[in-house]
């Protein structure tokens, strides 16, 4: 006699799962089949022979040059990029945010209409915004922070959205029923609570941002990706090394301090 307490499963049930696996499969197969393999070059293990060799002994001397581009100026060039990229999406996004939250908007049309805006911004990788911004300002840093900040824009308003429709109503209640205005209301009520919030959305956006700004270089938008993506075309693995490990060193270290930050805040 079967155990009523350890129900079989029925055999649709199993089918279906198995229906599912098999499409899955068919659909990697199909991904597949469209990838060209060519095999590899005759000169693929030469060339991957002097990269190896370049990343394990960096050229130490770009590390600093008095007399022009070297390593330490094209990290703080990326760092700058980062961080006032999302300087200015933090504070540009929070209008957008509330305008996107479904519990303090009136109506659902304002509500997706707002939404609607931080998705479209968002539709856009760093990459094509900072083609687009080259065109338009030239290239350099100044494209690359409008890049990170547009972009930021919608990817933070998102999440400070979603923040501000995690909060408690009722302190919004308590200040209502004493007669307080919408302002006082807001900025006694709704500050407080989603502040914490939104600092450690930024400073996790802030890491996100560092990692772009190291590739904006290789278009133009400028950072350490300039001379990376010149020393890779000159095919000088050593100097390639030494730029890896100096952003390596870089991202790893503000992700350190960013993580202690947001720690003691959250």
């Amino acid at each position: 006699m079967k155990n009523a307490a350890y129900p079989i499963k029925p055999k649709r049930s199993r089918w279906k799962l198995w229906s599912i696996y098999i499409v899955l499969f068919l659909i990697y197969v199909w991904a597949l089949s469209g990838v060209p393999l060519e095999g590899f070059k005759e000169t693929a293990g030469q060339i991957s022979k002097a990269i190896i060799n370049g990343l394990f002994s960096p050229d130490w001397d770009y590390v600093y040059l008095p007399e022009g581009e070297d390593l330490l100026r094209g990290l703080l060039d990326t760092l700058a990029i980062a961080i006032l990229g999302t300087f200015v999406s933090a504070f540009l996004c929070v209008p957008f945010a509330f305008w996107a939250a479904n519990n303090l908007s009136k109506g659902v049309i304002l509500t997706q209409s707002g939404k609607f805006m931080l998705s479209f911004v968002r539709t856009f990788p760093e990459l094509v915004m900072a083609l687009i911004f080259i065109k338009v300002v030239g290239p350099g840093s100044f494209a690359g922070v409008l890049a990170l900040g547009l972009h930021s824009i919608g990817m933070l308003g998102k999440l400070f959205a979603e923040e501000i429709e995690n909060i408690d109503l009722g302190p919004t209640e308590a200040l209502k029923a004493t007669g307080a205005n919408p302002i006082q209301m807001l900025w006694f009520a709704v500050v407080p609570q989603v502040i914490p919030g939104f600092i450690s959305y930024t400073l996790y956006r802030f890491e996100i941002n560092l990692r772009s700004a190291s590739v904006l270089g290789i278009i133009g938008a400028g950072g350490i990706g300039t001379p990376l993506i010149f020393a890779i075309q000159s095919r000088n693995w050593s100097r390639v090394g030494i730029i890896l490990l100096g952003i390596i060193v870089m991202v790893t270290i503000i992700d350190m301090i960013s993580s202690s930050i947001r720690k003691r805040i959250v």
